[in-house]
């Protein structure tokens, strides 16, 4: 069984940074991917960035684009996402999921972690 547990989450201003951690423990963890999604209230989980684990290999949703870069530590097991010029509707709860064969769904999901930007 693999844990992911975010962290680094919290209250921001507009204009402001904060860098989201997601640590994976469990059995000899090897992804094919990992990735950040986020929940807005009342919809379905939005892709918002992945990484290949073994290439390091990165995809970005429109809306972060130039402002998020999602990274990894493999020695760790971690995966980070560093968010710069937040905006009010970057507010969410954001997941870290992991992704252990390419094609198929996301197998393993962190907590979450709030993110709250203020306006």
């Amino acid at each position: 069984q693999v844990e992911l547990v975010e962290s680094g989450g919290g209250l921001v201003q507009a204009g402001g940074s904060l860098r989201l951690s997601c640590a994976a423990s469990g059995r000899t963890f090897s992804p094919y991917a990992m990735g950040w999604f986020r929940q807005p209230p009342g919809k379905g989980r939005e892709f918002v960035a992945s990484i290949i684990w073994s290439r390091g290999r990165t995809y970005y949703a429109d809306s972060v684009t130039g402002r998020f870069t999602i990274s990894r530590d493999n020695a760790k097991n971690t995966v980070y996402l560093q968010m710069n010029d937040l905006k009010s509707e970057d507010t969410n709860v954001y997941y870290c999921g992991a992704q252990t064969v390419v094609g198929r769904p996301y197998d393993y999901w962190g907590q979450g972690t709030q993110v709250t930007v203020s306006s």
